[in-house]
């Protein structure tokens, strides 16, 4: 594709235009050129960048590749009176998922007014309307220019992975270097050197994450965030990922005692490093610390998390043998212990109970059960978890015996 662009306007000849002239030796400034060419006539590609400084022409070429009825305006055409959740999508999921996806996971912000959140916020949700439209083709001018860089890089990597699950093709005109490897788009023009780059393959930056474990000190940084306001878990355990030194995840992790498993809640990623991929990893490293076996867990019981989003239905996660949280292990939680599994609910197969004790669906339940335990309800797992011991009858029994030995029983 050959682009020309050609602008001008009004020479002006004022006096202070004349003497900016004489002094620095412009002879004009009511005309621009650019030539350049771009060969994206190929249309399997998805996304495309156009990058330079400012005043190099990206917006006129931008207009010039699909034409200027394609170009988007992300802050445009938000009502006044409604939250973002009513302005973005045809349904309720698709609107979840697609803010999810974007990196605005955080719920207050979807029941605000576009023009009540902040300069960030607003940048994801525009590309969330704009994954929700999903057009055929389209430009958006000026692609992080307003944003902080680690929200600009984030976010271009949300959108990315967002956007290449659909059929459409974009092209992001920008000024910002930085977000080439984050975004790792399909072809690069740049303006300042008219040198255009397709087809290659984009290293993206690695993250580090240091994870810590810790108490509840963190816990207020990463609260306004979280969906839920209950006190904190009894005898927990908090683990907190930091990427240079600065807090980004966090997850508590308790007993369970009626399945004999540990239970992992309260994880939240703050809202400027959702949508990169943390989470789950995040949550696997803190499951491969607490599976029995490992190094650094040895002696702990697995752990599992109820991974319930706005996004996605409710389900489960355990660590089973590879240690991974993204095995289910529903309905782990409404077997009593020493019970061998059957058939889930979800259409796993169980495993087969080891001699060790049974599991069930990766979670190691207690062996202390009695053997009229494993024919107990489901239901009445809460008596089978104490076995009975000598002594330990109930008290309607033992004022019974006291009755019989004073002679008042009779």
């Amino acid at each position: 594709m050959k682009i020309t662009v050609r602008n001008s306007c009004k020479d002006f000849r004022s006096y202070r235009a004349e003497r900016v002239k004489s002094l620095f030796n412009c002879e004009s400034g009511a005309s621009f050129e650019i030539d350049a060419e771009i060969p994206v006539e190929d249309a399997s590609w998805k996304i495309g960048l156009v990058v330079g400084p400012s005043g190099s022409g990206k917006s006129s070429i931008g207009r010039r590749i699909f034409g200027p009825e394609h170009v988007a305006d992300l802050d445009a055409g938000w009502p006044e009176a409604a939250p973002i959740i009513d302005a973005i999508g045809e349904s309720f999921d698709q609107a979840t998922g697609a803010l999810s996806a974007v990196g605005l996971g955080s719920v207050p912000p979807w029941l605000r007014p576009f023009h009540a959140l902040s300069t960030g916020e607003k940048f994801r949700a525009g590309i969330a309307r704009l994954v929700c439209q999903a057009p055929a083709s389209v430009v958006v001018d000026e692609w992080t220019s307003v944003i902080d860089r680690k929200i600009a890089r984030v976010g271009s990597m949300a959108f990315a992975k967002a956007w290449r699950r659909g059929p459409g093709r974009v092209v992001l005109l920008s000024c910002h270097y930085d977000i080439i490897p984050w975004l790792q788009p399909d072809w690069i023009f740049d303006t300042a050197t008219g040198k255009f780059t397709g087809r290659c393959l984009w290293r993206r930056p690695p993250i580090h994450l240091e994870i810590t474990e810790t108490d509840w000190r963190y816990w207020p940084l990463f609260e306004p965030h979280h969906y839920l306001k209950l006190p904190h878990m009894i005898a927990a355990k908090c683990y907190v990922g930091t990427v240079d030194g600065e807090p980004v995840a966090h997850v508590g992790v308790g007993p369970k005692f009626e399945v004999g498993c540990m239970r992992a809640c309260r994880l939240v990623i703050m809202p400027e490093w959702q949508g990169a991929g943390i989470g789950m990893r995040f949550l696997n490293e803190v499951s491969r610390y607490q599976a029995p076996g490992s190094t650094a867990g040895a002696g702990k019981c697995r752990l599992f998390f109820t991974l319930h989003t706005p996004a996605s239905p409710p389900r489960c996660a355990g660590t089973g043998t590879g240690g991974s949280a993204r095995r289910c292990c529903a309905e782990a939680a409404r077997r009593g212990a020493g019970r061998a599994s059957s058939n889930l609910r979800s259409g796993m197969a169980a495993r087969k109970a080891p001699s060790s004790g049974p599991v069930t669906a990766g979670i190691s339940a207690p062996s202390r059960a009695s053997n009229s335990s494993r024919h107990a309800s489901p239901d009445r797992r809460s008596k089978t978890l104490r076995p009975r011991r000598p002594g330990n009858a109930p008290a309607a029994r033992l004022r019974h015996r006291r009755r019989l030995v004073s002679g008042q029983g009779r």
